[in-house]
């Protein structure tokens, strides 16, 4: 599988539709993974993305400038295994110049709720009560005609 940046194994204009999901946030710079999902769309073809939500770096660290693209640590427990996760947060202006700089539209942006019956792994008991929370952000992107 190519590393996210490098030559996608498919020709030009092959795809209607690609998706990325929680991916692209790990990645400091998105020139070459955009320009290659870009490659493979179709012209007028859908990326559809999500993200950690930008608004997640400073309210996990506070006193953090949030218009700095900078890399951080997440220290996490999954199913008793602990891991690091490092990802690059990136302002949501950047992160939206990114798409229009790869050729891409800005079809609609949208911020999920979580489902009632998520976890409280997943959904702390503090939160729980609201209808949503800011985790992750959505995106769905056109190619250029």
């Amino acid at each position: 599988m190519p590393i996210w940046g490098e030559q996608l194994p498919y020709g030009a204009d092959s795809f209607d539709d690609a998706i990325a999901s929680l991916v692209l946030h790990y990645l400091e710079d998105w020139t070459r993974a955009l320009a290659e999902i870009r490659r493979v769309l179709k012209p007028g073809g859908r990326l559809l993305l999500s993200l950690n939500h930008p608004i997640l770096y400073p309210w996990n660290h506070p006193g953090e400038d949030y218009f700095q693209r900078v890399q951080y640590t997440d220290e996490l427990s999954f199913a008793g295994q602990a891991a690091s996760l490092t990802y690059w947060h990136r302002p949501l202006h950047e992160t939206m110049t990114a798409f229009l700089e790869a050729g891409f539209s800005i079809e609609k942006v949208w911020e999920p709720p979580y489902s009632k019956d998520a976890p409280e792994q997943i959904v702390p008991e503090r939160i729980r009560e609201r209808d949503a929370f800011l985790s992750f952000i959505f995106f769905e992107l056109r190619s250029a005609k």
